[in-house]
């Protein structure tokens, strides 16, 4: 059992716990400073006096379970359970890192005292209630206590497990909400009313408490109190600060998801009076060692070859990067002088671009509707929208957009052959040390498997545009466009040939000063065969990769490589996939997606076709896994997606013909 600490005790050590929950955000490069921070003073009450448990013993049966439903405030959790002894706690150090156990969002596999892998937000109150059922049906004694943020309260599924735990009178849950008014588009009365949150689970039965949540005392004396509850399951409403503690991030929005600079991670534990009890260099060098053990062991997987080809690496062959996410914003900005166009916000509306279709038209504002955190209830109202003759659209994360709102998307949009723009953002591993929670990889084979739906994964910034100008005003019905959130290389121009559902085909002709100069791209259809070695057919920001193979190849190997964009996913280029199947007769498709999605298609193609005895096939993507927290280039590697692996598997079925 963990010692029980008195409230003074734990006022001593909450700032301290901030101090280390910082230091590790920063070391990071990423992670969400601002929630942490809010919900700390009652982790920190949890886990130092109010929780039954044992970091000797971490399952131990009769201890109390802590959910993070709010699993963004992870580097929270972490502390918790480093300050109650589950691991020295210095070992945060690793937050974000490749292969850490301190995911970007929490893991239950991954850390012991985790209970429950969260980060897709409105979910963890229902995994409570289970828990709480279980504990009821057992006749065991445990509590189990849920932190949910107050912005996570726009998700509809909250109030559905609101209901359940009510309808099963589970007194032996309590839910903690982090009232802290902000979420990542602005104060959550802005974003979506809440108010009366209070009100709201009072009336749904449960027993409420409003509390300062930043009061140690408070906490503990209303969670024992509330242990007296018969028959109703509990609700505590805390009052937070956003960045509590800390004078330049209280109150603002902006340090939801911002690591803060080691300047500024000096001035917060000065403010936070713990610069003299956290060893930054210490944390430091634990951060360093453990990231050059994983780029040993990372690097040990990299195909070897004569020359370094990562990217921008030599003096020659430089490629411009620009995220491909600034296109779609761009395509927003140049299209929304059409009345019919409407934008629904998910509450990461910056990052995604949506904004770009007001910022600088403000006359457009009136046209952008924020709707909280709630995807499936956003796609049935873009539905209605969409039947009264507009043309909405839709965007927040790929896995979100994709999976979360997915019999929406199949029977209100699909069904119903609405005129839909979904704009599935982030895509792909290289989101990076946000996690597989936030990893999109599925989204070619959940989508588009859907009738009546069209999906485009463009491969850079400028094809993004121009495909999503024209998903928006040229495609009448359900319409996809799949896109990244890091920089990746422009290989693509104004004058690039981009016609929706027929590929383009580039050709490496020379190592030229700018990566872009050295291909040759044509309109598959106009393509004149050179009878290349063999054929990469890749889609989105994994273009990139294969056309860094193709120059590999070329330049180690002598090989020639066709390489085609099938930046249209559906319909597909049959007719491409097919000719270049009989003229090549060696395919490999590339993918940054679950390995098949594409691949699949392509295989389907050449099989329908009756020529796959003719041709010989391989594919690169990830390997039937989920994603891994870690920096997006760094991932590109670790998963088998660099330019260097698909020429490495390239080499070997040209070796095995």
């Amino acid at each position: 059992m963990v010692k029980k600490y008195s409230a003074s005790q734990i006022n001593k050590l909450t700032n301290y716990m901030r101090g280390v929950c910082l230091t590790a955000i920063t070391l990071a490069g990423s992670g969400h400073p601002g929630g942490s921070l809010s919900i700390m003073d009652v982790v920190a009450a949890l886990y130092l006096n109010l929780a039954n448990h044992d970091p000797k013993n971490p399952k131990w049966d009769k201890r109390d379970r802590i959910i993070f439903s709010a699993g963004h405030k992870a580097p929270a959790l972490y502390t918790g359970l480093g300050i109650s002894g589950y691991f020295p706690i210095e070992e945060i150090a690793t937050l974000r890192k490749f292969a850490s156990k301190f995911q970007g969002h929490p893991h239950q596999l991954k850390l012991a005292g985790v209970e429950a892998s969260t980060g897709s937000l409105g979910q963890g109150l229902s995994i409570g209630v289970g828990m709480a059922i279980k504990a009821k049906l057992e006749k065991e004694k445990h509590y189990v206590y849920v932190i949910v943020g107050d912005g996570e309260c726009d998700e509809g599924q909250i109030w559905e497990a609101v209901m359940e735990a009510h309808h099963y009178s589970l007194d032996n849950l309590i839910v903690f909400v982090d009232r802290n008014h902000l979420q990542i588009d602005g104060p959550t009365e802005k974003v979506m009313k809440l108010t009366p949150l209070e009100d709201k689970f009072k009336a749904f039965g449960f027993q409420t408490y409003n509390i300062d949540g930043h009061n140690v005392e408070k906490i503990i004396a209303t969670v024992n109190k509330a242990k007296k509850t018969k028959g109703k399951p509990i609700a505590i409403i805390c009052q937070t600060i956003k960045g509590k503690g800390v004078s330049f991030m209280e109150n603002l929005a902006g340090w939801h998801g911002k690591a803060p600079s080691e300047a500024q991670l000096s001035a917060a534990l000065k403010e936070l009076k713990v610069e003299n009890q956290i060893d930054v260099e210490k944390y430091k060098k634990i951060a360093n060692d453990f990231q050059k053990k994983a780029d040993k062991k990372n690097n040990q997987t990299v195909p070897k070859f004569k020359k370094n080809y990562i990217w921008n690496s030599q003096p020659i062959m430089k490629a411009v990067m620009e995220p491909t996410r600034a296109g779609f914003g761009k395509a927003l900005e140049e299209t929304g002088d059409d009345k019919r166009v409407v934008v629904l916000g998910s509450d990461i509306s910056d990052s995604v671009k949506v904004t770009d279709f007001y910022k600088k038209n403000p006359e457009r504002q009136n046209r952008f509707f924020s709707m909280g955190i709630a995807e499936q209830s956003t796609t049935c109202v873009a539905a209605g929208l969409a039947r009264e003759g507009m043309i909405p659209v839709v965007s927040t994360y790929g896995v979100f957009i994709s999976q979360r709102n997915a019999d929406q998307m199949r029977t209100t949009v699909c069904y119903g052959n609405l005129n839909v723009f979904f704009a599935g953002a982030h895509g792909g591993i290289s989101v990076g040390p946000d996690g597989p929670t936030h990893q999109s990889l599925e989204e070619i084979s959940v989508v588009g498997i859907l009738p009546n739906m069209t999906l485009v994964a463009p491969c850079d910034s400028i094809e993004t545009k121009k495909a999503s100008k024209y998903l928006l005003l040229k495609v009448n019905g359900p319409k996809y466009v799949r896109f990244a959130r890091e920089a990746t290389p422009v290989v693509t121009n104004e004058e690039t040939p981009f016609v929706f559902g027929e590929a383009n085909i580039y050709r490496f002709r020379k190592e030229t000063p700018n990566f872009f100069d050295a291909f040759e791209i044509y309109k598959a259809h106009d393509y004149k065969n050179e009878n290349e070695d063999l054929t990469i057919i890749a889609c989105g920001p994994e273009l990139p990769e294969a056309l860094k193979a193709a120059w590999i190849l070329k330049k180690e190997k002598g090989v020639e490589t066709r390489v085609i964009n099938m930046h249209t996913i559906k319909p597909l280029d049959k007719k491409t996939i097919i000719r270049t199947a009989k003229e090549t007769k060696k395919i490999i498709t590339a993918e940054e997606h679950q390995k098949g999605g594409l691949g699949n298609l392509v295989a389907g193609a050449i099989m329908e076709a009756g020529i796959n005895k003719q041709s010989k096939m391989a594919m690169v993507g990830v390997e039937d896994r989920f994603g891994e927290t870690g920096q997006p280039w760094e991932l590109i590697y670790a998963f088998g997606l660099s330019g260097e692996h698909i020429a490495s598997r390239a080499i070997s079925l040209l070796r095995a013909s």
